[in-house]
């Protein structure tokens, strides 16, 4: 593998953010940062997806209030709902509360949520419909996300804060489905029918995902994760053919503001060899596969050193605290302590214990 060169940190103009956002981010010598670098750390830092959510009573109480959407665009309450999680574990990276779908209506798109899920009432079927999205100034339209950040990052201290967003085809796939997907027909059927659109559409998408997290960035995130949440449904043709070109582009672009860029393939543990060629510094890793099996195939044909992010099974969190404690042991022994972020193999679920959740803490931060 190549020597991994790490850019100098640049940010877009002050003027596509918040006009009293910070433009620097955390400490570089945090534990989370280093460990995303590939450097040796004492311990893995731990930090988990969803961890700002509904399995913690003062989240619940805030959303008993107000709608999911409206905490979303309220930056006091979710920049409280982001730090929730810090307050409560000392976790030792925080990440945004935001949702997926935000670039997709800041792009002209309608979304709704309701019980059931994200709605799209009006989704992408036909070439035709591309005219109907658009690229979008993150100033503009996503105001409320850089707003919660600065006060996000006002509340944490020397912790780093982690923006996000979903990759391309991810995005893509709630334009075409409108809603959250199993079988994906409605996806596949326009990538095979109309394969110059489906492109369009994923380049368009990560033009637009590229300039919201460039203004992340500049608001000052310390690091940016791209959530491939469904892109275990493709085959290696379909990864080949659409999905690895606009997300290679959009990582490479992400790069160059100088921060970490993770990228979370759900489901991807049998392409980990196509996926290491990305060109991520940091892979998170879901649950079906042993954390130190995923980082030797990502490094059959990684182009350049990288982490790995995982990967405890959320359900562990479930079980007895014995069974928790030996679970996550493995994985730390797995995932050694350099260049391993702690982390479950998905978002960790509403029904999980506060004690659990404690539990895990204590083996990993304090071994």
């Amino acid at each position: 593998m190549r020597k991994r060169e790490w850019p100098a940190r640049t940010f877009v103009s002050p003027s596509s953010v918040s006009k009293n956002a910070p433009m620097s981010a955390s400490p570089t010598d945090s534990l989370f940062l280093r460990a995303c670098r590939g450097e040796a750390t004492s311990r893995p830092p731990l930090w988990m997806m969803r961890q700002a959510g509904r399995y913690l009573p003062e989240y619940r109480r805030i959303r008993e209030k107000v709608s999911f959407l409206e905490l979303c665009k309220t930056p006091s309450l979710a920049a409280e709902v982001t730090l929730q999680p810090i307050r409560r574990f000392g976790f030792d990276a925080a990440i945004l509360f935001s949702d997926l779908l935000v670039p997709l209506e800041a792009m002209g798109l309608s979304v709704e949520f309701t019980e059931q899920g994200p709605r799209l009432p009006t989704a992408i079927r036909t070439p035709d419909d591309l005219a109907r999205i658009h690229s979008f100034d993150p100033a503009q339209r996503t105001d409320f996300v850089l707003e919660t950040i600065r006060l996000a990052r006002e509340g944490l201290g020397s912790t780093p804060l982690i923006g996000f967003a979903g990759a391309p085809f991810t995005v893509a796939t709630y334009a075409i489905e409108g809603k959250t997907a199993k079988n994906f027909t409605e996806t596949k059927k326009f990538f095979y029918r109309y394969p110059q659109a489906a492109r369009q559409l994923l380049s368009m998408i990560g033009g637009a995902t590229e300039a919201y997290l460039k203004s992340q960035v500049a608001a000052g995130v310390a690091a940016v994760q791209l959530f491939d949440s469904w892109v275990g449904v493709v085959s290696t043709d379909d990864w080949n053919d659409f999905v690895f070109e606009p997300t290679a582009a959009l990582i490479a672009a992400l790069r160059t503001t100088g921060v970490p860029v993770i990228y979370f393939g759900n489901g991807a543990t049998t392409i980990l060899d196509r996926v290491a060629a990305l060109g991520a510094d940091v892979y998170g890793i879901d649950w079906r596969l042993p954390l130190d099996e995923a980082r030797a195939r990502l490094a059959t044909t990684a182009r350049y050193p990288f982490a790995v992010q995982g990967n405890l099974d959320p359900a562990v969190l479930l079980g007895p605290i014995p069974l928790i404690e030996r679970r996550a042991a493995d994985v730390v022994a797995r995932g050694g302590c350099r260049g391993h972020v702690f982390n479950l193999g998905h978002g960790i679920t509403p029904e999980t214990p506060i004690e659990s959740v404690e539990a895990l803490v204590r083996v990993v931060q304090q071994g």
